[in-house]
């Protein structure tokens, strides 16, 4: 099974800037849409941005104008560029994908619904 792997979180102070990325564990053929989710503590996760295949965005209201997602087709590999972060930014930061396709051996398998094993993001003076 395809696992995605985040890196990219951190401890920053209010104001300043974090790059998040997300890619598959393994060679895989394809992928549909890839979005970023958070959870803060006590708080139900949200999706904060989505990017489908042919590069069309979508955003929660809270980041429009401070976060960018982004992709890279040739490396599988999705991007959150976080740009003047505020303390409500801070929580766990999973990667998603709906829908991906790979070989298995010579079977060709879909994986639905991954999600990353999450990275933590603190702002914070």
């Amino acid at each position: 099974q395809v696992q995605l792997v985040e890196s990219g979180g951190g401890l920053v102070q209010p104001g300043g800037s974090l790059r998040l990325s997300c890619a598959p564990s393994e060679s895989i053929i394809r992928v549909n849409a890839m979005a970023w989710y958070r959870q803060a503590p006590g708080e139900q996760r949200e999706l904060v941005a989505v990017i489908n295949s042919g590069g069309r965005t979508n955003y929660a209201d809270s980041v429009k104008g401070r976060f960018t997602i982004s992709r890279d087709n040739a490396k599988i590999t999705v991007y959150l560029q976080m740009n003047s972060l505020k303390p409500e930014d801070t929580a766990v930061y999973y990667c998603n994908v709906d829908d991906l396709a790979y070989w298995s051996g010579s079977q060709y398998r879909r994986q639905y619904n991954t999600w990353g094993q999450g990275t933590q993001v603190t702002v914070s003076s």
